[in-house]
């Protein structure tokens, strides 16, 4: 067992946490003892539906409890549901290696995992009830003076044992849960193998989309303005010589159209990928987009080169997306966007001081940004309590393409 060595009065905290959840390990423990007595008579089984979910949840927990305390990542275990009935879907648990798992954790947390957090957190109550034991016998005078000099210096002796070795029991614990909970590696190559073909379709279906808005841009827009300017041209070559004047206003109307035509094209380009983005990079970009928003955004960024082409421009847009909702819908003051490559991996975050409350569900246009990372591995997580301030985070998975560093920072 080689991790970390943690604080000891972490290490109590925890163990305290796993006692204080005493209450729903012992019901889950009754549910299963009920489970394994009604199998006898075959009603059992009809428990295992609703237990199966409830122990999975609780494991979960303790899972992100012993990856927050070893302070790295932990892969979880998941419960494959199949969309059947009852029956089919119990059977259907009774194969998957997951659920024998979380079994074999139950019993563990219940045993030696309980005792574990138990001596984590009982040690310095210990010591703290001892040393105030021996003090009281000793004012009382209700005991020989050695019964409470020895309660004493066994106090004072277990303290630096719980110093120096008190998280030792929470780390036996949680090293244990994460070999029980980890994860069959086929099935995580199973999961993975469904995210990236869902993501795969959500991105052919994005691109879909995003073909037919510019179909319908130019169709509306440059389109009907060549239409009109051909039309204004015509007449104006009919009218030259019967009506020179009539002419010449139909021939600065058509100037017009082909500059609002102009217009429209930039508009289309610019959606499918900004000119400046390619010029100077996502951060120039970035910045370029605050300066054109009605409230003042900073911009930090430092990037180690640039990222692929298709990461550029999906972290462009979810940026942009971002600043739109907080001008559309945050009633903010102020915004701020972090640009930032922790190993090998662009991360993204545009806060603003707004009203928060900000959910996937909403229509906010999250959803969109999240399934158009979702196609480079990427991930968003959204901190936005009622009353604000909220903080879109974003990371993506990338190589740089240069080894220069680019710095900014500034405020738009």
């Amino acid at each position: 067992m080689t991790s970390t060595r943690r604080s000891p009065w972490l290490a109590t905290g925890y163990g305290l946490g796993h006692v204080l959840m005493v209450v729903p390990l012992a019901l889950l423990v009754a549910g299963a003892s009920l489970i394994v007595g009604l199998s006898v008579v075959g009603l059992g089984v009809l428990l295992v539906r609703p237990f199966a979910p409830a122990l999975a949840g609780f494991a979960g927990v303790h899972r992100r409890m012993a990856a927050s305390f070893l302070g790295r990542d932990l892969p979880e275990a998941r419960l494959t549901r199949t969309g059947a009935g009852p029956w089919r879907q119990v059977i259907a648990w009774f194969g998957q290696r997951t659920f024998w798992q979380l079994v074999l954790w139950l019993l563990f947390a219940a045993t030696g995992g309980l005792a574990l957090s138990a001596l984590a957190a009982g040690l310095p109550f210990g010591i703290i009830a001892l040393v105030a034991t021996a003090f009281g016998l000793w004012s009382s005078g209700e005991a020989p003076l050695w019964v409470s000099l020895l309660l004493f210096a066994l106090g004072i002796g277990l303290a630096p044992l719980w110093w120096y070795y008190g998280d030792v029991f929470m780390r036996l614990r949680t090293h244990t849960e994460a070999a029980i909970l980890r994860p069959d590696p086929n099935a995580v190559l199973e999961q993975r193998v469904a995210d990236l073909t869902a993501s795969r379709a959500d991105t052919v279906d994005h691109s879909a989309a995003e073909l037919r808005r510019i179909e319908r841009d130019l169709h509306d827009g440059a389109q009907a303005r060549l239409v009109s300017l051909g039309m204004n041209l015509g007449m104006a070559a009919d009218l030259l010589d019967r009506d020179p004047e009539l002419a010449r206003q139909l021939l600065q109307e058509a100037r017009h159209a082909t500059g609002a035509a102009l217009g429209d094209l930039r508009s289309v380009v610019r959606g499918i990928h900004p000119p400046v983005l390619a010029d100077r990079g996502l951060i120039g970009a970035v910045q370029a987009l605050a300066l054109d928003l009605p409230l003042p955004v900073t911009v930090d960024a430092a990037l180690p080169g640039r990222p692929g082409a298709p990461v550029e421009s999906a972290a462009y847009f979810a940026v942009a997306e971002c600043l739109a909702n907080v001008v559309k819908h945050a009633g903010a003051q102020t915004a701020w966007v972090v640009i930032a490559a922790p190993k090998n991996r662009l991360r993204l975050q545009v806060g603003d001081d707004g009203r928060g409350g900000v959910r996937l569900d909403r229509g906010t246009g999250l959803a969109g940004i999240a399934r158009r990372l979702g196609a480079f591995d990427g991930t968003m997580d959204i901190s936005s309590p009622d009353g604000g301030p909220t903080v879109v985070t974003m990371e993506v998975p990338c190589e740089w393409s240069s080894p220069r560093t680019t710095l900014s920072s500034g405020t738009g």
